[in-house]
């Protein structure tokens, strides 16, 4: 009963089937990785729809529905269908093409779906290959497992908040979902990793993924300066903990970011900024030492900066290889010739929309269509 769709045969998940039971945000980004490589993600929602449609403004006129830009970051090359759960017909229908699937992702609370016969125990029965994901707030087990996972809630109970903002104001969450995109990226990566293990074992399992989880292992060196101290990593904004001088600095017309993370390209900044009589003082002569010393260093490099306008520092800086860069808005980042040069930014069937950032040597990404309308492709 699997709903054949042709998609680019030159995808690296082409033929690759995923039955999608999920809403919101890590687990629709983690389908719409899987769609943007081949794979044929087909939506199951509710007739209520994805929480997301609703999430506006902004909204977008298309496909005969003013819905959510939410909704349309997160579900591009998608089927949707909707199933009513509490309806034996659909619950039937559904549990059939889990049968065809060789991908289910599921965000449902723990044991949410084990009344529906959805679960993976249910489904690997009839499909023992099956990878079921399921992605919740704090995992299968453990004493927060039926606590409701937010990712504003999980940014701040992983450390992000506490590592993020100005040293003496407020913690801040991101600017992006980031608890809720970082664990849609690694179910993306832990689904394809099990797929390549069926294809050794010829057997499925079941892949349990926490928006916790995925944040604490996003901690990286500042989960290991508390490991290995033992002392909680100091909110600096935009400084860099272990490196100097290395932040955001004034020019006469906006703020660049500066990042010389070695000796050798601080040496080549100061020669930029026209301060080599500082390249034999000792105090700044080490990363080491400039770190002890952050404020002087900040103090002097800023004094010199702020004597450029910013493209010329910033033409300066790539011309002698120093890491450098504008502070974009949005506008700014579509309209960078990089950002355009390396096509980042798809239009499909009249929706704009950011690309999976995959390239491949020899193959390509099924960029086929946008995010489809509520059951846009049900059959009844």
């Amino acid at each position: 009963m699997w709903l054949d769709k042709p998609r680019n045969q030159n995808a690296p998940l082409a033929g690759l089937k995923v039955l999608e039971l999920a809403r919101v945000l890590a687990g629709p980004w983690a389908g719409q990785i899987l769609s943007d490589l081949g794979a044929d993600v087909i939506k199951v929602e509710s007739p209520e729809g994805d929480n997301t449609r609703i999430w506006g403004p902004p909204w977008v006129e298309h496909a005969g529905e003013k819905t959510s830009a939410y909704y349309h970051a997160c579900n591009r090359g998608k089927r949707a269908i909707v199933a009513d759960f509490r309806d034996e017909a659909d619950l039937a229908r559904v549990a059939e093409l889990a049968a065809g699937a060789d991908v289910v992702l599921e965000n449902f609370k723990p044991g949410g779906l084990a009344k529906f016969g959805l679960d993976y125990e249910t489904l690997s029965r009839a499909n023992p290959a099956l990878v079921y994901c399921s992605i919740t707030g704090f995992g299968q087990d453990g004493p927060r497992r039926d606590e409701p996972g937010y990712d504003f809630v999980v940014q701040a109970m992983s450390g992000f908040m506490a590592l993020t903002g100005e040293p003496d104001g407020e913690p801040m969450k991101m600017g992006v979902s980031i608890s809720d995109l970082s664990c849609g990226l690694w179910a993306a990566n832990a689904v394809q990793s099990a797929l390549l293990m069926r294809h050794r074992t010829g057997k499925g399992q079941w892949i349990d993924m926490s928006l916790l989880d995925c944040s604490v292992g996003l901690l990286a060196n500042q989960a290991m300066s508390y490991l290995a101290t033992g002392e909680n990593p100091p909110r600096m904004g935009n400084a860099h903990a272990q490196v100097s001088a290395y932040g955001v600095f004034p020019t006469k017309d906006g703020k660049v970011v500066l990042a010389p993370a070695n000796d050798a390209l601080f040496r080549k900044l100061l020669t930029v900024l026209e301060r080599t009589d500082l390249l034999e003082d000792e105090r700044y002569s080490t990363n080491a030492n400039r770190v002890a010393n952050r404020d002087e260093v900040d103090a002097l490099i800023a004094e010199a900066t702020a004597q450029w306008t910013r493209d010329d520092l910033l033409s300066a800086c790539a011309q002698r290889g120093i890491p450098a860069g504008p502070i974009n808005d949005i506008d700014e980042v579509f309209a960078d010739p990089q950002i355009e040069a390396r096509g980042m930014k798809v239009m499909l069937e009249g929706m704009p929309g950011v690309r999976s950032p995959f390239v491949f040597s020899d193959a390509e990404l099924a960029l086929e269509a946008a995010s489809p309308a509520k059951g846009q492709h049900d059959p009844k």
